[in-house]
């Protein structure tokens, strides 16, 4: 019989050893494939889970664009039409709405934007969504009135030349929803900041009623500077003027900085000027100066310089209600930013007002933000002062 020797730190020993490391090895092999597996399962899930989110989000994008950005993805938003499940929301039309959300979230749908205003939202809420036909065109109307005195009393600042430049501006005026323009929005379009001053604050004037929707605009700042006749004299009020007959004129015209930029989107209107004047009759400055419009007519206008009640709410130095005519409104934006009266970009300045003041004076906005004229000679007639008109578009 062999006999088997024993060797020191081998031999059987080791032998054995290495059994026990060959069936580690074989155990750990045996552990592997159930791991791997359920590392596959749980891939699969999270794949799965991921590509449905995609899905959802990818129909939740066609929906972003008509709810506000909260700087996240509300949880769940579903919109049915008629009685039907919609991955997006119907073109603007007579539906009624209903909008219900939950977890304390308020909806409503804003028929001027048509989109979806959601306040108190948060990242768990829910919003249903439902649009069903046979709206009629009476209450859309009421809609669109009541959202428009929102869009008017509110003040944004928003940039949106884009509507400017894809004609999209025009749209949103003419039919009257005022789509995603608010007061204090601008137009930058020829080297010129064009304001939205007010909305629809015409509409309904005239001895020939205005009826068209439409947008008033001023500059931001005056687009130039000139005098209101060649010589210190008011005599014929505004409307015979070198102003009212040449100068503004000419900045509609279709060569000028106006007519460049709005062409036939400018708007005619019809409106009381002042043409005469009674130089012995005493303004309203308390005895101290002489002179104040005495006649007026109506006549068909595409611009004007602002009245003082268009810019400050009420009258200053104007000498009659005959200056006033339409101009009768405080507009909005100086209401909302009455900064904006004689400042832009923190750079002040003076401009013309249209109401006669004196015998040799129109009425101002001082560039210290005084409405004139004051008493001394710096804005007689003949005087070059910034002009910053105003008009209408639809």
């Amino acid at each position: 019989m062999k006999k088997i020797k024993f060797k020191k730190g081998g031999g059987l020993l080791e032998t054995n050893n290495q059994l026990k490391r060959f069936t580690g090895v074989k155990r750990n092999k045996k552990m592997v494939y159930p791991i791997v597996g359920i590392l596959l399962i749980i891939g699969s899930i999270t794949l799965y889970k991921t590509f449905a989110f995609y899905e959802e989000k990818k129909s939740f994008n066609v929906l972003k664009g008509r709810i506000p950005d909260f700087g996240y993805d509300i949880k769940m938003l579903s919109v049915v039409i008629d009685d039907k499940k919609s991955e997006s929301i119907p073109e603007r039309g007579l539906y009624k709405t209903n909008v219900h959300c939950t977890n304390g979230t308020f909806g409503e749908w804003d028929y001027n934007n048509w989109n979806l205003v959601l306040n108190n939202v948060s990242s768990e809420s829910k919003c249903n969504v439902s649009f069903t036909s046979g709206l009629s065109q009476e209450e859309y109307n009421k809609y669109i009135e009541a959202g428009k005195a929102l869009h008017r009393n509110t003040y944004r600042g928003k940039d949106i030349t884009e509507y400017y430049n894809d004609g999209s501006l025009y749209t949103r005026i003419s039919n009257g929803s005022f789509e995603d323009i608010y007061v204090g929005d601008y137009i930058i379009a020829n080297e010129v900041t064009w304001l939205i001053a007010d909305i629809d604050n015409y509409l309904y004037t005239g001895d020939t009623p205005l009826t068209k929707h439409h947008a008033t605009i001023i500059p931001a700042k005056p687009l130039m500077n000139a005098s209101m006749n060649d010589t210190d004299t008011t005599e014929g009020g505004y409307a015979n003027s070198k102003m009212a007959t040449e100068t503004l004129p000419s900045l509609v015209a279709e060569d000028g900085i106006i007519g460049k930029t709005f062409g036939n989107h400018i708007l005619e209107y019809r409106n009381v000027l002042s043409n005469h004047i009674n130089k012995e009759v005493i303004n309203q400055s308390g005895g101290r100066l002489k002179g104040a419009t005495d006649d007026w007519a109506w006549y068909t206008r595409k611009i004007d310089l602002m009245s003082e009640i268009n810019v400050y709410g009420t009258t200053t130095s104007s000498a009659s209600f005959m200056d006033i005519g339409i101009d009768n409104k405080h507009y909005a934006i100086f209401q909302l930013k009455p900064e904006y009266i004689n400042s832009n970009g923190n750079k002040r300045f003076g401009y013309w007002l249209k109401g006669v003041a004196t015998i040799e004076h129109f009425s101002y906005v001082g560039g210290y933000g005084d409405a004139g004229p004051g008493f001394s000679n710096k804005a007689s007639v003949s005087t070059v002062f910034g002009i910053r008109p105003r008009f209408l578009i639809d």
